[in-house]
């Protein structure tokens, strides 16, 4: 829950308990691009090589928690294991004892997992130690070398520590004075905010990701006996009380923990210790006082007063050791409630590529490093949305163009059948390259000019099946032709123009030699069907065959319209994955803007019918020209239902 309040101004030392640090370590890597040989497009591999060896920083973040005893989580940096002879306490030893901590830190792994919220898992023996190629967590931490096995000496110089040739910088936050009045579980970050949105990152973001160098940020909390401290603050608050009347001091700090004990009463907030240092290291004098200078910047920014420490540097380095932070000096240490404790806890991590296969290439917008976004699937499948439907929405000169065709393309490199509506040409290009690669034979663009119009041939199926969503088609087509919007058909003109397309497509069947096209369909309407309807006794006034031939002849042979429906480009749009409508010039046409709004209906309908298993889009550029007609608007509501978007 998001929190904010204020630090505790009493500093104590502790009892009994166990650690909790938190070990994030943020390393410089290189960008490397994926390599697939023959696999990736002009474009992808031009993507890939355009951030190569881009740096960037690469987050770990590790969880310990570490089991002492009362005399070991209160000693101080002279009674370390650095100054001992015996490491482990003989408290330690027992195996119930052990068995229970084992049966806690269980627990507490399930619930951090069943949360939801983060991921975590326990490491193997062979990520603490490692192998004969890898270094475990260990071999990391001492030599500071995050991708070889290596051994590197560690030097102990008074006021500077080294591990080869790597000079230490510690930054640390020990004592309530150098910390802010104030603390939340997050703040605002400027750079990626606005008037009207913000971007919120958690209160110790400044010394995560934002920090561009390597280092590793430890943070810890001591969970001591809870009781036990409450007292010992009450025993402390009566010897204040009795040594006002010698110094105001003992006043001021009679009046804090009075302060704090109330607080903790009150709101049942528990007391524990805590640290956070960062560390860096560089390996010659400038990059040190550069890095320096960051990290003091870097916490100037939480409101901290940054505290470069030297002395300490070896004691912090050795209680830092993943499993050894019971060997923390407790003088390093500040006492405060659970809360404001977690607020000094990093909680961002590199943006993540998206586990599933499907998906596009964007762009961190931090470090510039590309990653793997599933828009689609992945959110489906964690229920956080209920369709696939998109809306690209903003200003002109925005980019909406360009993201579109970035999405296109790599939805069409992954398999997917797209039906786009442009106006502006925006796609032109992309349907070039689509074309060139697959050597004509996907990226059907359609545009109307007075040299190359819009042509098609409604009556043309590449296997010769017209199931009854392409006779639906058929027949809404030539009804949208034959009738104005607002004269509707009679149920005796609809029954007798669905047996016509019906026995003209029983036609085709039986008689390879005829052309499937408008003109043939015409003249068999012309010839065959009006014998027929004569035969039936068909009257004029149901079916007015005249009538109906005559509204229709401008798109017959030699009319105005002939070039329509006549195409000889034998083309099935089923098989297409890339098909492009340009309706930029007839947007406002009475005759052509209908067709081709009703071929770009039946395209789409059609491969959602008979391409099952295959992913299919439809893409509508300025959609508020297209929803302005009411048959778009209508087709455009039917897809954005859920269980057709699925």
């Amino acid at each position: 829950e998001p929190y904010e309040g204020k630090l505790s101004r009493t500093v104590l030392r502790g009892e009994r308990g166990s650690n909790v640090p938190d070990l994030p370590d943020f390393l410089s890597q290189k960008y490397r691009p994926e390599n697939r040989d023959g696999d990736q497009s002009f474009l992808s591999r031009s993507f890939e090589r355009h951030f190569n060896e881009r740096p960037y920083l690469e987050h770990a973040c590790y969880l310990f928690l570490t089991k002492t005893t009362k005399e070991r989580i209160s000693q101080q940096s002279n009674f370390t294991t650095l100054c001992r002879g015996f490491i482990i306490p003989k408290e330690i030893r027992d195996p119930e004892a052990i068995s229970r901590f084992l049966d806690a830190v269980g627990q507490a792994e399930s619930i951090i997992r069943e949360s939801g919220l983060i991921g975590i898992r326990r490491l193997t023996t062979e990520e603490i130690l490692g192998d004969e190629k890898t270094p475990g967590i260990l071999n990391q931490y001492f030599t500071l070398n995050f991708e070889h096995s290596v051994n590197e000496d560690i030097k102990l110089d008074p006021g500077r520590m080294m591990i080869g040739d790597k000079i230490l910088c510690m930054h640390t936050l020990t004592d309530l004075d150098d910390l802010p009045q104030q603390v939340g579980t997050d703040t605002r970050y400027e750079r990626l905010s606005t008037d009207r949105s913000d971007c919120r990152l958690s209160f110790a973001a400044p010394v995560g990701l934002l920090l561009g160098c390597d280092h590793v940020y430890n943070q810890f909390i001591f969970l001591e006996n809870h009781e036990e401290i409450l007292e010992r603050f009450e025993r402390m608050g009566r010897n204040m009380n009795s040594l006002s009347q010698y110094s105001r001091s003992n006043a001021v700090n009679k009046e804090w923990i009075d302060l704090y004990l109330s607080e903790a009463h009150v709101g049942n907030l528990r007391s524990v210790r805590c640290h956070c240092n960062v560390m860096t290291w560089a390996e010659n004098e400038d990059d040190l006082k550069r890095i320096r200078n960051d990290v003091g910047a870097q916490l100037a920014l939480l409101g901290c007063t940054p505290h470069h420490n030297t002395v300490d540097v070896p004691a912090l380095f050795w209680g830092a050791i993943p499993g050894n932070e019971a060997d923390f000096p407790a003088e390093e240490s500040f006492y405060t409630f659970l809360e404001p404790a977690l607020c000094f806890f990093t909680a961002e991590t590199n943006y993540r590529s998206s586990p599933s296969p499907f998906g596009i290439k964007m762009v961190d917008r931090h470090t510039g490093i590309p990653i793997h976004l599933d828009i689609s699937d992945l959110p489906m499948k964690r229920g956080i949305i209920q369709n696939r439907n998109k809306c690209i929405v903003g200003p002109s000169g925005s980019g909406k163009s360009f993201i579109t065709n970035h999405l296109v393309r790599q939805y069409w490199e992954q398999g997917a059948h797209i039906v786009l509506v442009d106006t502006g040409n925006s796609y032109k290009g992309l349907c070039e390259l689509v074309n060139q690669k697959t050597h004509g034979k996907d990226g059907i663009y359609f545009t109307y000019t007075d040299e190359n119009p819009i042509c098609f041939n409604p009556f043309y199926t590449d296997d010769g099946i017209f199931d009854i969503e392409k006779r639906e088609s058929i027949k809404t087509l030539i009804l949208t032709l034959w009738k104005r919007e607002n004269e509707p058909p009679t149920r005796a003109e609809e029954v007798a123009l669905s047996n016509a397309v019906n026995l003209y497509l029983a036609e085709l069947r039986k008689d390879s030699e005829l052309i499937p096209s408008f003109n043939t369909f015409y003249e068999f309407v012309g010839s065959d069907y009006r014998r027929l309807l004569r035969q039936k006794n068909v009257r004029e006034k149901d079916f007015d065959v005249d009538g109906f031939l005559n509204v229709l002849e401008p798109y017959y042979k030699g009319g105005e319209y002939d070039y329509l429906l006549n195409s000889d480009k034998q083309l099935d749009l089923l098989s297409k994955r890339l098909v492009i409508f340009e309706l930029d010039n007839i947007k406002d046409h009475k005759i052509l803007f209908p067709i081709v709004t009703l071929i770009i209906m039946e395209t789409f309908i059609n491969k959602m019918r008979r391409l099952q298993g295959v992913r299919k889009v439809i893409l509508i550029e300025e959609a508020w020209k297209a929803i302005a007609k009411e048959g778009m608007a209508e087709y455009l509501k039917y897809l954005c239902a859920p269980v057709q978007a699925a």
